[in-house]
């Protein structure tokens, strides 16, 4: 498996969590997805942050510095939306319309880079140097194994 492809696995995992979240019928299986959800973007981002970001400057030049700048920002909102998410109940009358935002965000800059970002790394590595960056992904998220905690008392 390369680098895009966990990455891709990844962005297929989190919007079943979203869809989890919003057909969810009862309170419970809502915190439990909002806790996977968070948990799962928490860690995906990071390993992207620490490893494929510095896998576009290093071996996109100019282009893929702007691609990891970009990037970046996009991360920004989505954890500064992740927050505010984090910290509701299913009670909360903007439960669904905050998760609903921040996943018009995430899918944004999830179809940006498995378009765009991703194949252009991809052309530029060999496939010993694509497994290398992939095992690192997938290293570093097991290291970030840590649950979220729900600040209301589940999770």
């Amino acid at each position: 498996m390369g680098l895009s492809d966990s990455i891709i696995k990844d962005h297929r995992e989190l919007e079943d969590y979203y869809n989890q979240i919003v057909n969810a019928t009862d309170d419970d299986t809502k915190i439990r997805y909002q806790n996977q959800f968070t948990w799962e973007l928490a860690r995906h981002s990071i390993g992207e942050e620490l490893l494929v970001y510095l896998a576009f400057e290093e071996h996109l030049g100019q282009e893929g510095k702007r691609m990891a700048d970009r990037d970046r920002q996009e991360h920004q909102v989505v954890k500064e939306q992740l927050a505010e998410f984090q910290g509701m109940k299913p009670t909360d009358a903007n439960f669904i319309p905050t998760i609903q935002s921040l996943m018009g965000n995430l899918s944004k800059h999830m179809k940006e880079e498995e378009n765009e970002d991703l194949p252009s790394l991809e052309k530029a590595l060999s496939p010993e140097d694509s497994d290398k960056p992939e095992k690192s992904f997938r290293r570093t998220k097991m290291f970030l194994h840590f649950p979220a905690r729900n600040p209301h008392g589940t999770g």
